[in-house]
């Protein structure tokens, strides 16, 4: 069985170790919270939800807070104010402070990872966010990322990082990018200087780099960096039956260093 892998604000959370919480007043639908302030972050709370077959979940003080959601199992509904879409495997939505996210399991049941974080001073809202869309959203992408310098880039293919929910879609905190990992490739080793990173292992099994090692890792499991901790993710197998690792999540508040190596404006429209 794997253990977590504390080193100092920066930690590898594996799915097994999930400690889950039944909803007060649910039938059967449970949280659990590997990263929180309580836990060290200073940004940033990211729950997994399981949903019950036919029940509804939202965040505390959803309104107050900026929130994300990535379904990660299971299909349902997902509401961001007055707007619903249909959700399966991989759907996202960005909901911004002022409006209420739910979440609604379909007959299977839906488990999702939710990412929440206090607007900071000073953050002006979006005028028109994206408020739904999935991580195969290829509109806006940051290719050949070499890192921060800290470390020596790979000589390993360069990944390819989808921008989700970003400044350039509306998002005025929260962030929501999907890195793909294809066999072989790497997203170099990086830091953000005054972000938390909150990001997920979504498919596949891979690595995810933190602090000063490569760390295995499968679909589900949950990295947390906090400011200035070195983090990155790569696919080390190759071969015929290698398959891509895709990662999703991001900085909290939003880094414009990623947006800058992207050749794109991290300016909130």
């Amino acid at each position: 069985m794997k253990t977590s892998s504390h080193l100092g604000e920066a930690r590898i959370i594996h799915s097994e170790e999930f400690v889950f919480e039944p909803v007060p007043g649910s039938g059967g639908t449970e949280v659990a919270t590997p990263v929180s302030p309580a836990l060290g972050a200073t940004w940033v709370t990211l729950h997994i939800v399981r949903v019950a077959a036919g029940e509804a979940w939202s965040p505390d003080d959803t309104t107050l807070e900026e929130n994300t959601v990535v379904v990660h199992e299971g299909s349902g509904r997902l509401r961001v104010g007055d707007e619903t879409r249909d959700a399966g495997r991989a759907s996202a939505a960005y909901a911004p402070t002022g409006r209420a996210l739910t979440l609604f399991a379909g007959p299977e049941g839906m488990t999702a990872y939710v990412w929440r974080t206090p607007l900071a001073e000073g953050r002006t809202l979006g005028t028109d966010p994206k408020v739904f869309s999935t991580l195969w959203d290829d509109e806006t992408q940051l290719r050949g990322f070499a890192g921060t310098g800290q470390v020596a880039p790979e000589e390993a293919p360069r990944a390819t990082m989808n921008f989700i929910f970003w400044p350039g879609a509306g998002s005025c905190q929260l962030c929501l990018h999907c890195g793909i990992q294809q066999p072989g490739e790497t997203f170099n080793v990086h830091l953000h200087t005054h972000s938390d990173e909150a990001f997920i292992a979504f498919e596949g099994v891979g690595q995810m780099y933190l602090v000063d090692r490569w760390i295995d890792v499968a679909a589900g499991d949950v990295l947390f960096a906090a400011p200035g901790v070195l983090h990155g993710a790569r696919n080390p197998h190759t071969g015929p039956d290698a398959r891509r690792f895709v990662t999703c999540g991001g900085p909290t508040p939003f880094d414009p260093a990623l947006y800058d190596a992207a050749g794109v404006s991290s300016q909130v429209v």
